[in-house]
């Protein structure tokens, strides 16, 4: 497996700047998937969460950054020798260059233990990761949230089991959403969504063109028309 970090530069394009990546933190998800819509690049039911996924700390406002992958077992304990070492795993998220997005999926269904607790949350802000998306499950909520760190999870739990690394750098899946490394992600307390890296530059203009569209449709409740109004300016789509 090639665990180079292709995360700083994927297709030629290079990253999104800080500022552009703060734009996109002015919209909340559901805006961005309008968004990204409007270009028609794929079905609107891929590269978008569904159900299940909990944002634990929703008063931190939307999370964007480039996906690290990781794959972990929560409910039985490694093999021996190990398949991968932690050590590799962490150089590895290091070399990313900031603003990360660490997505684990748990290979465990149910989960049988929280990877993610307040050490595990800190080695990955301290490696440049802004926040960990992951269908297992989560503890320390306390202190994870005073790190100030994104946390997105299937559940929480108490014990952290058997959880443990299993792989990295590969494609995962997580709530019926495929991230590849390197992939774009803004998640809120709706979900996540991949934002397709030949329209990145593009989403923040489009989002605001959508919320302004939507505008006429809001305004239009007021009114004593509004049902021959609204059935002018939404849609047949929807």
């Amino acid at each position: 497996m090639n665990r180079s970090p292709a995360i700083l530069i994927r297709g030629g394009r290079e990253r999104l700047s800080r500022e552009q990546l703060a734009e996109l933190r002015g919209f909340c998800t559901p805006t961005i998937a309008n968004a990204i819509e409007t270009f028609e690049v794929r079905e609107r039911q891929e590269g978008v969460t569904r159900a299940g996924v909990h944002c634990l700390f929703p008063g931190l406002g939307p999370m964007v950054g480039y996906a690290c992958t990781a794959v972990i077992e929560s409910a039985k304990p490694p093999a021996e020798p190990r398949r991968v070492a932690r050590a590799g795993y962490w150089r590895h998220l290091e070399a990313c260059g900031g603003d990360v997005v660490a997505v684990m999926q748990d290979l465990s269904q149910p989960p049988g233990g929280a990877y993610i607790g307040e050490v595990n949350a800190t080695i990955h802000r301290s490696l440049g990761c802004v926040g960990i998306l992951t269908n297992g499950t989560a503890r320390d909520l306390d202190e994870v949230r005073r790190l100030g760190f994104h946390l997105f999870a299937g559940g929480v739990e108490v014990s952290h089991g058997w959880a443990h690394l299993e792989d990295f750098g590969a494609e995962v899946q997580v709530f019926g959403l495929r991230v590849k490394p390197g992939d774009l992600i803004h998640a809120d307390r709706h979900g996540a969504v991949v934002i397709p890296e030949q329209v990145a530059h593009l989403t923040a203009k489009a989002a605001r063109r959508v919320e302004r569209s939507e505008r006429p449709m809001l305004e239009a409740c007021g009114r004593e028309d509004r049902i021959e109004l609204l059935d002018r300016l939404i849609p047949p789509g929807y």
